[in-house]
């Protein structure tokens, strides 16, 4: 027989992915739609690729004092507001013909997006048992990836069938929808500190505190730094994608379409294949082959010279980027401690975001000053540099105890 605290615990994690899933295709919507609006605003692929930049920025701006907040505060209750505030912003954007005034709506999105996520990754982990979340994460993967095969085609089909500003509006639905998702959620931290104790030296006291936590869990931060490198550099990579299918390969915008729908067709094989095989593969394996056959994804791209190559490495990294998601999401809920999670996540993520922006605009300038395949071929190589550095580290005997399922490693 099936134990109540089985059902509910199940019952939970499908709402959760079911506020996951909504969330999800509405930003993928989102996304194709706010690009496209932007360009018919300015004209300027210059103006989109701000785009690419305003949610680092809002992180450097808002995440050294964010993770303080977040761990004092309720997590539902926040989830709920953070998803409302983005609902009530994403509807007032149809009605907006001010570019810089758009801009501020962006940034404001980022913001309320900055909270969001280590809220939600600190609800996940301490509301999902920690046995389970290596399959919760593997079936989070298969929303996220079929959101993002799925969200465009919608967005395309919206945009045709009846306008931009219905596709932006879905996107607001879908917070309003999350919000209501989350709200039958059971509410895990009733006890949360007041925020009006909050202050300026709390922030500095968290920030010791972090370090302290660092210093003592190197392997852990090693691990967590340099899979963040490994994404800041392929997220750079990402930035130039177009112009590189385009302008160095001479395909066509069908073609670039065509891309990335198998990317995402790659994405949810992939995911599928973890949700069935998380019980059988060890978090290290997890981690070790997604990372480095994304790495190879990424080789077979800059070194394409047609279609079928570019359409190769892109199944390949589209496919095992579930694979490194999960091992990786699961080892950071086990080996932070849930009550500083807001804390480490924020204050790393301050450092993250300046790399992003830099990697963002050192492969889009060197591309100006060098042919830009020699720029991706680069980055290509330190991706696979990572990789196999993240590969060699998980398998090290030495620090098997940090893939141990069964219990938590504390700072």
């Amino acid at each position: 027989m099936v134990s109540s605290a089985n059902l509910n615990s199940n019952k939970n994690s499908n709402l959760l992915l079911a506020g996951v899933g909504i969330s999800s295709l509405g930003d993928f919507i989102y996304l194709v739609a706010i690009n496209i609006l932007i360009l018919r605003l300015t004209g300027s692929p210059a103006a989109v690729a701000g785009l690419w930049i305003m949610g680092p920025v809002a992180s450097i701006v808002t995440k050294f004092w964010s993770g303080s907040l977040i761990d004092r505060m309720n997590k539902r209750r926040l989830m709920i507001i953070t998803d409302l505030i983005r609902a009530i912003i994403i509807a007032f954007i149809p009605f907006i013909s001010s570019v810089w005034l758009l801009y501020v709506c962006l940034f404001l999105l980022s913001v309320a997006r900055a909270f969001f996520e280590p809220t939600s990754m600190i609800y996940m982990t301490s509301l999902i048992p920690q046995e389970q979340r290596k399959q919760f994460n593997s079936f989070r993967s298969v929303f996220t990836s079929g959101a993002f095969l799925i969200g465009p085609a919608i967005a395309g089909f919206l945009i045709v069938a009846t306008s931009i500003h219905i596709a932006i509006w879905i996107n607001a639905i879908s917070f309003v929808l999350s919000a209501g998702v989350i709200l039958l959620l059971p509410n895990i931290d009733e006890k949360a500190t007041q925020v009006n104790k909050f202050n300026f030296k709390d922030i500095v006291l968290d920030w010791g505190y972090v370090l302290s936590f660092s210093r003592k869990n190197t392997y852990v931060i090693s691990v967590y730094f340099l899979a963040q490198i490994f994404m800041v550099i392929t997220l750079g990579m990402d930035a130039q994608e177009v112009v590189f299918t385009q302008k160095v390969l001479g395909l066509s915008e069908t073609d670039f379409g065509l891309l990335i729908s198998i990317t995402g067709i790659g994405s949810v094989i992939g995911a599928s294949v973890v949700s069935i095989l998380a019980k059988r593969m060890s978090i290290q394996l997890l981690i070790s082959t997604g990372f480095l056959f994304v790495a190879v994804g990424y080789m077979i791209y800059a070194f394409s010279f047609s279609f079928l190559s570019v359409a190769i490495g892109f199944i390949l990294l589209g496919f095992f980027n579930a694979f490194s998601n999960t091992g990786f999401m699961t080892f950071y809920q086990n080996n932070v401690p849930v009550d500083m999670m807001g804390r480490i996540s924020s204050v790393y993520s301050v450092m993250i975001s300046v790399l992003q922006i830099v990697s963002v605009l050192l492969i889009g300038f060197t591309g100006e000053i060098i042919p830009l395949r020699y720029s991706v071929i680069g980055s290509s190589i330190l991706v696979l540099g990572c990789g196999i550095a993240l590969a060699y580290m998980v398998h090290k005997p030495i620090y098997k105890e940090y893939f141990r399922e069964e219990t938590t490693i504390k700072g």
